[in-house]
């Protein structure tokens, strides 16, 4: 295979990683097509031309030309890729459970690649009838050199980089179905929040399993499916939380990201609202920032590329942990890491950090080593190169 077809135009982020790889890709000897959603019909006559059956792969992100459009799938259900022989590598940035109508009409080419050991392990449970490729934990980006600031010249001590959204928006979920079942959710959002440690789909499991002692896997499949609410509340709990800590503890924090006013606050005059921002905004962003903060969206093996991209570009991460995690990251030699369970603690570790310049630029160039030598959309590019020379 040495054409790959690739896409943009939809979600900025995943068009943006894609992009990140069409370099390495190029630089592998491959020809990329960049399918661009926001000029479909063009793109499509590009495709068409482009196409060369038996030579060719689709590498996508979430299901993007995988989705019952009128242009890749037919009205009796018959797929392009398929139709051309062409094999499609899906990378899927969720768990699996948001996606169940998407994943019942793969083509018959597919693979499925998880960015997290446990999203892999539930493919293999729940879906064992769909080919898995390799874990692809989010990677870095590193900006020109010449686009980097010298970390003690950075003009903002504290970055974050993402949106917010107030966990009780998703009470309406919760009370639709009356109190029993209200009751039922806030149990598994309580015991998510008391051990933060644990994975969505075991603390669910658990409580169905405890209401319902016979539910077939199947069933419970598909209950899956309708608690992703409780994966959205607990993500932005503890995001709020860890911003809050900073900000109330009299941390300027700079945010690049959506409706972070809506955060409630002792100190909201602490908060530098920048307002959304663009990938390449966002690099920006933790390029002229000493430490930028992650708070891990519940992938408890695997990365956010927030981590790397903070790292690639010379700042200090500070981050929640995950198994994956684990095995790369320590405390206080390649970043700072915290634990969800103390919160608390964060603002003043930060606070020595940032009066400690000769620490601070430690930790910011092993970090930068760390990406540098297997963390960046390059590397995870050059693991794809492998499934598809194997196609």
């Amino acid at each position: 295979m040495k054409k790959i077809i690739m896409f943009e135009g939809d979600i900025e982020t995943q068009g943006y990683f894609s992009l990140q790889m069409k370099k390495q890709f190029e630089a592998d000897g491959y020809e990329v097509l960049m399918y661009n959603f926001e000029k479909e019909g063009n793109s499509l006559s590009k495709m068409l031309r482009f196409v060369e059956r038996g030579n060719t792969v689709m590498i996508s992100f979430n299901f993007h030309g995988l989705t019952e459009s009128e242009y890749m799938r037919d009205e009796e259900g018959n797929w392009f890729w398929d139709d051309m022989g062409i094999p499609c590598i899906n990378i899927v940035v969720d768990h699996p459970y948001y996606y169940y109508k998407f994943l019942k009409i793969v083509p018959e080419n597919y693979w499925h690649i998880s960015i997290d050991y446990n999203h892999d392990r539930f493919m293999q449970r729940f879906f064992p009838e769909i080919r898995r490729g390799p874990v692809l934990p989010l990677g870095g980006t590193k900006l020109p050199d010449e686009e980097l600031v010298p970390l003690l010249s950075r003009s903002m001590d504290i970055c974050f980089t993402g949106n917010y959204t107030p966990p009780e928006n998703f009470h309406q979920y919760m009370a639709r179905q009356g109190k029993e079942y209200e009751e039922f959710y806030h149990g598994i959002i309580d015991e998510l929040i008391a051990h933060p440690y644990r994975t969505i789909e075991d603390v669910c499991e658990e409580h169905i399993l405890r209401e319902i002692p016979d539910i077939s896997q199947e069933d419970l499949k598909e209950t899956f499916s309708n608690l992703i609410f409780i994966d959205l509340y607990a993500r932005f709990y503890y995001r709020g939380k860890v911003i809050a800590a900073l900000a109330d503890a009299g941390l300027k924090v700079h945010i690049f990201g959506d409706d972070w006013s809506r955060l409630s606050l002792k100190h909201p005059e602490n908060i530098i609202d920048h307002r959304p921002t663009d990938s390449y905004g966002c690099l920006k962003a933790i390029a002229d920032s000493k430490i930028s903060v992650n708070v891990m969206p519940w992938f408890k093996d695997g990365a956010h590329d927030r981590i790397f991209n903070t790292m690639a570009n010379g700042a200090i991460c500070a981050t929640d942990s995950s198994a994956f995690l684990d095995k790369l990251l320590i405390d206080g030699t390649n970043c700072l890491r915290y634990d969800l369970n103390d919160v608390d603690s964060l603002p003043e570790r930060i606070e020595q950090l940032l009066s400690d310049p000769a620490k601070m630029e430690a930790i910011s160039a092993a970090g930068y080593r760390l990406t540098m030598e297997g963390q960046t959309w390059a590397h995870r590019a050059e693991t794809l190169r492998n499934l598809i020379e194997s196609l």
